[in-house]
């Protein structure tokens, strides 16, 4: 029985690709162990086909997947970064997929639904764990969202802030980096929403509320409070799409 032939071609890419695979094996090592440096530049791409003796197509094709995996930070026209495995970079390496479903019907509603389950959590945590160096924290990320209300740039920044407080105190490093993922991804939504200084300061007096159930040690109304605020902010993301 004779076996098909594979095209010419075909069977080129798929050396290639294994040829690739080498090479993503070999810089993630590299990565792993420190011989390149987070931040730093990888080395040019002439110096990489010499070190592993490929073509610039194996060493390209390698470099877009080191770049998915979140281990490179590719920019046109510039050598890629070395970005070390965190979960900043896990989140990031997905980030083109779920800017894609958000575009979908409901996809903004289901992220901001995992946002409102997560945060639910988080403040009925911070209300029976959260000790007084996080309890300064979040007294300052609130003064400093007071004080914003009439600026619509920085009140969304010091919103931020004071939600990112609550993603901190379980000391999970999960956490803030899933806030910082959720801020990256939905900020194209906040930046179209219209905010006028009454609205900020409804918000302001919601974080305030979710603050007083928590220095009460009051985890029920810390989680009464908080979806109130979400599925009222809501009203506003939803008029963005």
């Amino acid at each position: 029985m004779s076996r098909e032939r594979v095209p010419d071609g075909q069977a080129a890419r798929a050396g290639d690709r294994r040829a690739a695979d080498a090479v993503v094996a070999e810089i993630e090592r590299d990565i792993a162990d420190g011989a390149l440096e987070n931040g730093a530049p990888l080395p040019p791409e002439r110096d990489l086909m010499g070190r592993f003796g490929m073509s610039r197509t194996v060493v390209r094709e390698a470099i877009a997947t080191l770049t998915t995996r979140g281990l490179l930070d590719s920019k046109p026209r510039h050598r890629p970064i070395v970005r070390r495995p965190g979960y900043d970079a896990a989140f990031s390496a997905v980030g083109g997929v779920v800017t894609h479903l958000l575009r979908q019907e409901n996809g903004v509603k289901t992220l901001y639904d995992v946002r409102i389950f997560l945060e639910a959590s988080l403040v009925r945590h911070a209300a029976l764990h959260a000790r007084k160096d996080d309890i300064a924290a979040l007294r300052e990320a609130l003064e400093q969202n007071r004080l914003a209300v009439n600026d619509p740039v920085a009140f969304d920044n010091t919103d931020v802030a004071f939600h990112a407080v609550f993603y901190r105190i379980p000391g999970n490093p999960v956490f803030p980096a899933v806030h910082r993922a959720f801020v990256d991804w939905l900020f194209e939504h906040w930046q179209t929403m219209t905010r006028s200084a009454a609205q900020n300061l409804v918000y302001h007096e919601d974080h305030r509320t979710i603050f007083d159930a928590v220095i009460n040690r009051d985890p029920d109304a810390a989680e009464k409070a908080l979806l109130s605020h979400l599925n009222k902010a809501w009203e506003t993301v939803r008029g963005t799409f």
